[in-house]
């Protein structure tokens, strides 16, 4: 999924320009005719998310200074790149000062438009993972602050918003490096105890001999070495959230005492002499599936029951390949800040080749790349060939072909995406193309042309024209190709609809 970018412009020539200029440098776009449609599109709750905003400084009603200050007023820091037909120094400072990323005169020419929103796109990208990483350390982290518009997060997002809200128990399950502890940050900064204390302990990293001490506490004098008196993660927790990760690696003996406190709400300290009552919030996760660590004995099916109350399961990378391209923006600008690197961009090949691996090692795994990648590079823009651990590894496929497979490169993907322009309409698969009948002979020229047309259609969900410019031919011949081979429903002669 391209960024999406905002237009607002009551011109209507002049508005379908730019949407032209945008859509070809590779981004999605929102068109909008108002200052007041621009903020209900920015506000809406189930509006598309909005990377940019493309803002003309005159219109009637509410114009462009409005827009920026009704903008500030609700925390908005979308970047705007302001446009107007008069480019005095005067206009220029006032929208600067209110909160405007660029600005840019009108007949704005496409090269300008498309540094103006790379700039501001990298920006915001690098705003955003400075924002993300102040907020987890201080404990504010929040739904807003995860990176995500795959439709397989939507269910688990609003099922942990509605968890935010109450001292339910949660479960996290998911494999390693889909960020599970990220999700119980966010469960605890969105809800009433985001002012007490996290405290994450890591059940799996935990000696056996020493859980119950670290988990509990011990009085001085305890077991030998115990030199001091130590409060335990429960007590410092007290008021607010104890993040278990990796319980299903507890041994069964702690698995016991984790029971009762969670039953009584207390905990007794090892060699202490009476139960500390502690207020805390569970959330707990597990690369594992605890139910089946139930089944196999290692894991007590009551304590399973008390974690076990609100379930949320966050998907792989390879189930939410659409998250690829906007986690490689951040992770490059936050990198390359780090790093002092001035590495503007990705190569559009690089983005197609890794949307489509597995990554097994997930969001972890993606970032080390990209890590790795812009401390590596010797250029001022990411390649293929600065993932060489990844370039190797097998591309996800849509179908499998029986015979010589020829690979359809993605038809959206261009040869260099800059910066803020990833990703140029990456593709979520690529589709694959045998060459071969089933009895080895060479398929005719027209039936191949004929599968490629329908997967054309199928990727730019039956936007002919969009179809048409892509695959380089007239909108007439496709609908005349689509007659010949007898597809109805496409708005051609034939056609049943029109798109």
């Amino acid at each position: 999924m391209a960024a999406c970018i905002l237009i607002a412009d009551d011109d209507a020539v002049a508005r379908r320009l730019v949407e032209n200029m945008v859509q070809k440098c590779g981004y999605e776009t929102v068109v909008v005719d108002s200052g007041d449609a621009a903020i209900a599109a920015l506000t809406a709750p189930d509006a598309s998310a909005i990377d940019a905003v493309i803002l003309d400084l005159v219109m009637p009603g509410l114009d462009g200074m409005g827009v920026l200050a009704k903008m500030r007023d609700a925390g908005l820091s979308v970047p705007v790149i302001v446009q107007t037909a008069h480019g005095g120094i005067d206009n220029v400072i006032s929208a600067m000062r209110a909160g405007a990323a660029d600005f840019v005169v009108k007949p704005v020419g496409v090269e300008r438009l498309q540094v103006s929103l790379r700039n501001a796109l990298n920006a915001s990208a690098l705003k955003g993972e400075l924002q993300r990483i102040r907020h987890s350390r201080e404990g504010r982290l929040t739904f807003s602050d995860i990176i995500t518009r795959a439709e397989a997060m939507a269910p688990v997002m609003r099922a942990a918003q509605k968890a935010a809200n109450s001292s339910i128990p949660v479960l996290i399950e998911g494999e390693s490096g889909v960020g599970k502890e990220m999700f119980a940050r966010a469960i605890h900064g969105s809800g009433e105890r985001k002012a007490k204390p996290f405290v994450a302990v890591n059940c799996g990293a935990i000696p056996d001999n020493l859980v119950e001490s670290i988990l509990f506490g011990h009085e001085k004098g305890a077991f030998t070495g115990a030199t001091e008196r130590h409060t335990g993660k429960f007590v410092e927790a007290h008021g607010g959230t104890l993040f278990l990760d990796e319980v299903s690696e507890l041994p069964l003996t702690a698995q016991v005492k984790l029971l009762r406190a969670l039953q009584e709400g207390a905990v007794e300290a090892v060699g202490g002499r009476k139960p500390v009552k502690v207020d805390v919030r569970i959330v707990s996760a597990t690369n594992r599936k605890l139910l089946e660590r139930v089944k196999q004995g290692h894991f007590r099916e009551d304590l399973f029951y008390r974690l076990h109350v609100l379930p949320l399961t966050i998907p792989s990378l390879r189930a939410r390949r659409e998250d690829i391209p906007h986690l490689l923006r951040h992770f490059l600008a936050r990198f390359a800040a780090e790093e002092n690197r001035a590495i503007s961009g990705i190569s559009g090949e690089a983005v197609a080749h890794l949307a489509q691996l597995d990554w097994p090692g997930n969001i972890r795994q993606l970032e080390n790349a990209v890590y790795r990648a812009v401390v590596m590079s010797e250029g001022d823009q990411l390649g293929l060939a600065d993932f060489p651990l990844l370039t190797s590894q097998p591309h996800h496929h849509a179908t499998e072909a029986p015979t010589a497979p020829l690979m359809i490169e993605p038809i959206a993907a261009p040869s260099v995406v800059s910066g803020g322009e990833i990703p140029i309409a990456p593709l979520p698969s690529a589709g694959s193309l045998s060459m071969l009948t089933s009895t080895g002979d060479v398929r005719p020229l027209e039936d191949m042309e004929n599968e490629i047309i329908r997967f054309a259609i199928s990727h730019y969900r039956g936007q002919m024209s969009e179809v048409a410019r892509r695959l380089k031919i007239g909108r007439s011949t496709l609908y005349r190709k689509l007659d010949e081979a007898g597809v109805p429903g496409h708005g051609g002669k034939s056609g049943e609809e029109t798109h």
